[in-house]
């Protein structure tokens, strides 16, 4: 008695998704009895279970989350939302398939690394490739890479995350060096890869951020023309939570 073909079926998507050849796949399925396709089904399954969650893994290493965070429990009291935009199409991430960028900008400690943090694990939980790094972090991680040779390798790798994080934009000057350095990443990462920026500055002080308006400017400009921008205001969560009251 020939296997169902639901269950043949199983068994070619769970051995393609681990690159085995269709033809032999199929072949196998059908020629099977159903408990012996069962039992292929759930061990190719049990594979690509196996894989998926080591991929989903390394992207979570590779991504160097200051500390995981995820949207249990997350407080969206402080989020006001752009027209058009809100809670569920943040979480779908339908704002990676454009390359759309996201600017979480508002007052200290309302839940903006958080959610940047969050949307990083988020990403690699959809086996998406995502990179974090405070504003501060990148600029020194590139200049090192300029001093060792090997730039371009750098940014081509950085280049590869479908999302990046730049946190704590403006929270530490940057000289001419590394505003050029950090304005270069933004540069590539124009229509080819979604950036969310968190800041607790406002457009108007970007200028200072880069030492250069004219430079400031032109970050502004790439980051609006496909983005979204995210208010936070409130208390700080720390302050509300703090051990040490006055």
């Amino acid at each position: 008695m020939p296997a169902d073909p639901a269950l043949a079926a199983r068994v070619v998507d769970a051995g393609r998704a681990c690159s085995l050849t269709a033809s032999v796949l199929r072949e196998w399925a059908e020629a099977g009895t159903p408990r012996q396709v069962e039992y292929l089904a759930g061990y190719l399954e049990a594979e690509r279970a196996s894989r998926e969650a080591s991929r989903r893994a390394s992207l979570l290493r590779r991504c160097a989350l200051p500390a995981p965070k995820t949207f249990d429990g997350y407080d969206w009291s402080a989020v006001s939302w752009p027209e058009g935009f809100g809670r569920a199409d943040l979480l779908s991430l339908s704002f990676l398939e454009g390359a759309h960028d996201l600017v979480l900008m508002g007052d200290v400690g309302t839940g903006k690394t958080h959610m940047a943090s969050a949307l990083c694990a988020l990403a690699c939980s959809e086996r998406l490739e995502a990179r974090f790094f405070t504003a501060s972090s990148l600029v020194m991680r590139l200049r090192r890479a300029r001093d060792e040779g090997r730039l371009d390798h750098e940014a081509a790798q950085i280049g590869r995350a479908r999302l990046l994080v730049v946190d704590e934009l403006g929270f530490l000057p940057l000289d001419a060096d590394g505003a050029r350095l950090l304005f270069q990443v933004f540069s590539d990462a124009y229509e080819r890869q979604s950036v969310v920026i968190t800041t607790n500055l406002e457009f108007s002080r970007w200028g200072a951020v880069f030492g250069d308006d004219q430079m400031a400017a032109a970050v502004i400009d790439r980051v609006v023309h496909h983005g979204r921008l995210l208010q936070f205001r409130g208390e700080s969560y720390r302050v509300r939570h703090a051990l040490m009251q006055g």
